[in-house]
């Protein structure tokens, strides 16, 4: 049996292994392929596993031995679902797999932009304390947390990760999601509309999936309902957010900071104006890339694997 693994990089750049997948077949991996490489490369597979590299009807139609799609991520979209689930090809993800790892970077984000950490290490390193004439200094204002308003949009696992570190840091927690969950409400966490939530909100932070109703909902008139001076911070999906409009928020002060871990284009063109934009703190798609995070996505693959091989797939998104 064939397998191919189309961009294995991102998800093992040499710290794991694709050992195991010996046992199944003979399998070939590369660490990135273009799209005019994907047909040859899969010729005969009959097996293949993707993270990010686009699997479309037109490129499906050219690979007619492919049995079984295996996702290194849990997002489906690169593959066409009508299209496999027409030809009884099972396509299998990864779920639940970084919840704890972004709940932590959500905090990191955040934290960053209250702490400026790094900020102020950089001015030690660079001699500033050495020569100060007092016992400290800050470079900017700096925030603390403690009975601020978080504000959770979409309350999925992450989202209920992220609530709970915010109610541990003494924050109380605002919920907008269309499908509440009543038995979560608490002194602390209380589910409100979305127009509540950004009028209350001293931190907004997206845990939402990407889909029509949610694309670009961070616009012009998201951010014009936000509490003057709250923090944005996004660590779902980079089309969710407006970016030019987010960027003017950010510049003119209606937004005193954002953190951002996805772009709406991924690595993002120069021109994009988060990255001239004031106060925002931009990191490269990673809060699920920890050698912890990354070894229990392995994991489950390979549950997935056995589970497909046993007859019975198991995480299957594409209906069948």
């Amino acid at each position: 049996m064939k397998i191919v693994l189309l961009d294995a990089y991102t998800t093992n750049p040499g710290d794991l292994s694709w050992e195991w997948l010996g046992r199944y077949g003979d399998y070939t991996v590369y660490d990135r392929t273009p799209r005019g490489k994907i047909v040859e490369r899969c010729a005969g597979a009959e097996i293949v596993v993707t993270n990010k590299t686009v699997l479309d009807r037109e490129i499906l139609e050219q690979l007619p031995d492919l049995k079984f799609i295996e996702l290194l991520s849990t997002g489906y979209n690169v593959i066409d679902c009508d299209y496999t689930r027409e030809h009884g090809i099972p396509v299998c993800n990864i779920p639940a797999y970084s919840t704890a790892a972004v709940a932590q970077h959500t905090f990191a984000l955040l934290l960053e932009l209250c702490n400026r950490a790094g900020l102020h290490s950089e001015s030690v390193h660079r001699g500033e304390w050495a020569a100060c004439s007092d016992f400290c200094y800050w470079k900017t204002p700096l925030t603390e947390l403690l009975d601020k308003t978080f504000g959770v949009i979409g309350f999925g696992k992450i989202g209920q990760a992220v609530a709970t570190i915010a109610i541990a840091m003494g924050m109380n927690v605002l919920v907008y999601t269309p499908h509440p969950k009543p038995e979560f409400e608490n002194e602390f966490l209380h589910f409100v509309p979305l127009e509540e939530l950004l009028a209350k909100s001293d931190v907004v932070s997206l845990h939402c999936p990407l889909t029509p109703q949610t694309e670009q909902m961070v616009n012009a008139d998201f951010l014009g309902k936000m509490k003057q001076g709250a923090y944005l911070i996004n660590t779902s999906r980079g089309p969710a957010l407006d970016e030019q409009a987010v960027a003017d928020a950010l510049n003119s002060g209606r937004l005193a900071g954002a953190g951002m871990d996805v772009l709406s284009v991924e690595p993002p063109r120069e021109s994009n104006p988060l990255l001239t934009a004031k106060n925002c703190i931009i990191t490269p798609h990673i809060a699920w890339a920890g050698l912890e995070t990354r070894s229990r996505l392995m994991k489950i693959c390979r549950e997935n694997f056995a589970a497909y091989f046993s007859g019975k797939p198991i995480h299957v998104v594409n209906g069948l």
